[in-house]
């Protein structure tokens, strides 16, 4: 981490900050805005929440699954909701929450991990809806499997190959980035109006996404 944020600053000429945060912590929050200071954020992007456990529910202390929900689940709706108001009030700025194809299916394996990217999927589509007449985009970048130090270290122990077809993270955040204005979702590799993982497409969840929002809006009064 050290090692890139030199790199970073030396290539391009900017401030780098780096920070070691137990994204598992309920005050992982406080230590993230202690880092950020008093600079302002136009961009979140979270990208952590990988499954290193690769074992069955049952097999394993319940404390692990639930330092893998707060990771991936309370950890990421404070952030969102912290740097999400400061985006509102400036009515600009983006989200982008990296998310995995089992967030549209439970799994042996991943009865957890599969949850929570269940989870994070639908709120980042609220979020979407919420934040979108306020000029702050949001995007799920759902992606299938990317060449990462968690899944090389996992096929590693499972004395498995690396595939050739892994998806590059330099391309991965390319993408990203060019889809933000374009939410709610991106399936990686997938055209807009391709179901892909999911039974409906994104375009076809959008729709359903407005569909809902409008209604919601006539029981709630907002």
């Amino acid at each position: 981490m050290n090692e890139l944020a030199t790199e970073l600053r030396r290539d391009y000429g900017i401030e780098c900050v780096t920070a070691s945060v137990d994204l598992s912590a309920a005050n992982a929050l406080t230590q993230i805005t202690a880092a950020v200071g008093d600079r302002e954020v136009g961009l979140f992007i979270n990208n952590a929440g990988a499954d290193t456990t690769n074992t069955h529910f049952l097999d394993r202390p319940i404390e692990e699954w639930i330092e893998q929900a707060n990771r991936n689940v309370s950890t990421v709706i404070r952030n969102c909701h912290h740097f999400g108001q400061q985006m509102r009030q400036r009515k600009r700025g983006g989200i982008i929450l990296v998310g995995s194809g089992s967030c549209y299916s439970g799994a042996s394996y991943m009865a957890v991990y599969s949850g929570t990217k269940a989870f994070d999927l639908c709120f980042g589509e609220g979020l979407w809806a919420e934040l979108k007449p306020h000029g702050v985009d949001v995007l799920n970048l759902i992606l299938g499997r990317t060449d990462t130090p968690a899944l090389r270290a996992t096929l590693a122990k499972n004395k498995l190959p690396i595939p050739d077809d892994l998806a590059s993270p330099d391309e991965v955040a390319k993408v990203g980035l060019a889809q933000l204005p374009h939410g709610p979702i991106h399936n990686w590799g997938q055209t807009e109006d391709e179901a892909g993982y999911a039974p409906n497409s994104p375009a076809m969840r959008r729709a359903r996404i407005l569909a809902i929002d409008a209604a919601t809006k006539d029981i709630f009064g907002g």
